[in-house]
C-alpha cells in the first residue's frame, strides 16, 4: 500500500468512525502501514479536547506514527499557546511555525514574512 501524510481531520474522522465501511477499511490499511504525520498534525491532535479514552488512543496513535519533526521546544510552545488562548495554529506568530527542519533533503520552506531568527 502507498504511504500517506495523514491530515488531522482525517484522523479525527477515523477515531469517530465517520467514514463509510470502505473508508474505514482504507484507513485501517493506511494506518497499519505506519502513519505519517506532520508535526502540525501532532500538535493539533494533542490539543483535541475529547474524552480520556480517545485522548489515550490518540497518544498511542501518535506514538506509532512517523512524525516529520521540529524541535520539542517549539511543539511545547505551540501546544501551550493553543491550549491557553484557544486560537488556531495559523494564528500563532510566525516564529514557532517556521523554526523546523526541512521535510526532505531538497526542500526547505521559506520563513513567513516578518520572521526574524531568535525571536518569539
Amino acid at each position: 500500500m502507498e504511504r500517506y501524510l495523514i491530515d488531522t481531520n482525517v484522523i479525527s474522522d477515523y477515531f469517530t468512525c465517520s467514514f463509510s465501511a470502505a473508508g474505514m477499511q482504507f484507513m485501517d490499511a493506511a494506518i497499519d502501514a505506519i502513519p505519517n504525520l506532520s508535526i502540525i498534525t501532532q500538535i493539533e491532535l494533542l490539543c483535541w479536547r475529547t474524552d480520556p479514552s480517545t485522548e489515550q488512543r490518540v497518544k498511542d496513535f501518535i506514538g506509532d506514527s512517523f512524525i516529520f519533526d521540529i524541535t520539542p521546544e517549539v511543539v511545547i510552545q505551540c501546544v501551550n499557546i493553543r491550549k491557553g488562548k484557544k486560537i488556531l495554529l495559523r494564528d500563532i506568530p510566525p516564529s514557532p511555525k517556521t523554526q523546523y527542519a526541512p521535510l526532505t533533503k531538497t526542500h526547505s520552506p521559506a520563513p513567513a514574512p516578518g520572521y526574524r531568527p531568535g525571536e518569539g
